[in-house]
């Protein structure tokens, strides 16, 4: 706060430069540097550990939540004692700006003019939830924290079903341009938990594929959290991401409605996972750019698509003869019908994004380059893949 002052009457414009800073006029013994150095030098460590913790960091190496838990307790319990660890720290970073704006007050007898009070909402902490969640109340601050905690676990859950991350080795794994899944086995052999062979997981409004997202990250949480509080578990991840309070609310309503716009906002419209989505919506899948290879157009199509609409034409199909055998009720008839119109749009919506967007794509076996960005590769399969605001903007 001192040296706020202080260059604000060296350089009150926004352009501060480092000879500003250099003219700052420093004046203690070399206790008092050493005591500072070190508060500083503390409160340096404390923030690059909080930003590494975040997957958007170079040097992020495991989720929170997975390295705090203990197979002992459940995972609401866990979420709560980091959520007390996460306002400790922050208060501990608080005393120490507090304690070294008294430094250099003393140091500059400004004692009475200036105040080394420092708010707990400017501690500029990513697990900070005063910064984080300015004008909320205490209450909803750990509201908002939870879900966003929970929302960084299950990002963490699809890196691992990627082979980006690793329930078993630190780090990322998968990160090179066109690795695969033997690469992923050679670098963590005898892995917990499976990763996906084929670099293509369905994200649909029910479980039609046994490598469903929905079924891999079920599995996830027994893996990473433990069979025994499973169910518990579960049950307080989808109350936690349930912020509007609907009356019926599941892990599915979130991956098929909330995660991939979620992934867009946390890598900044850069995104990592890349979602095949049908016109209407009723076809979804991811893959992981960076496991990309040039069939890999035609594997959504022909092992996840067109299977789909197998499935879908065989549902219709036994709900057809069902209605014909006259056997229903009114009421049986009338839900079979309804289903039946459904299918029959959703069908439409899929042959229209095969006609119209997969199948000519496909036979393009479009090559990408990593070292050009998400920016230029994602706008080479166009319609194909969910529509970003702005990506296929040129750069001024």
């Amino acid at each position: 706060m001192y040296l706020k002052k202080i260059l604000e009457v060296l350089n009150p414009t926004i352009s501060l430069q480092v000879k500003d800073v250099r003219s700052c006029p420093i004046n203690f013994d070399i206790n008092s540097r050493n005591e500072i150095d070190a508060i500083v030098q503390n409160n340096i460590d404390i923030s690059k550990n909080d930003w590494d913790s975040y997957e958007n960091s170079w040097n992020f190496k495991v989720n929170p939540l997975i390295k705090e838990f203990s197979k002992e307790v459940s995972l609401e319990s866990t979420v709560k004692k980091l959520q007390k660890d996460f306002k400790d720290i922050a208060q501990n970073v608080q005393r120490l700006e507090e304690l070294n704006n008294k430094y250099f007050i003393e140091l500059y007898g400004l004692e009475g003019e200036i105040s080394p009070d420092y708010p707990l909402s400017e501690v500029t902490l990513f697990s900070n939830t005063s910064f984080m969640y300015k004008n909320k109340s205490e209450d909803e601050q750990l509201k908002l924290q939870r879900v966003d905690m929970i929302k960084d676990l299950i990002s963490y859950s699809v890196g691992c079903m990627f082979g980006r991350y690793s329930l078993d080795k630190e780090g990322l794994i998968l990160c090179n341009s066109g690795e695969t899944i033997e690469d992923f086995k050679a670098k963590v052999p005898n892995s917990s938990f499976e990763v996906d062979e084929d670099n293509v997981i369905p994200v649909l409004s029910d479980n039609w594929f046994s490598d469903d997202i929905v079924e891999r990250f079920k599995n996830f949480l027994k893996v990473a959290f433990g069979e025994e509080h499973y169910l518990e578990n579960l049950s307080f991840i989808e109350q936690t991401l349930n912020v509007k309070e609907k009356t019926s609310y599941s892990i599915r309503d979130y991956f098929v409605n909330d995660f991939y716009t979620d992934h867009i906002k946390r890598y900044k419209k850069r995104p990592i996972y890349w979602m095949f989505k049908s016109p209407k919506g009723h076809f979804k899948a991811l893959i992981y750019m960076h496991r990309y290879q040039p069939y890999s157009v035609s594997r959504v199509r022909n092992e996840y698509l067109l299977e789909f609409r197998q499935k879908l034409d065989a549902e219709k199909q036994n709900l057809e003869t069902l209605v014909d055998s006259g056997t229903l009720s009114k009421a049986d008839n009338n839900a079979k019908n309804k289903r039946i119109e459904e299918i029959k749009k959703i069908i439409a919506d899929i042959n229209n994004y095969d006609s119209e967007i997969m199948y000519p794509l496909a036979q393009q076996n479009i090559e990408i380059d990593l070292d050009d960005g998400v920016k230029t590769n994602y706008v080479k399969f166009g319609k194909a893949l969910e529509k970003i605001a702005g990506l296929d903007k040129k750069e001024e």
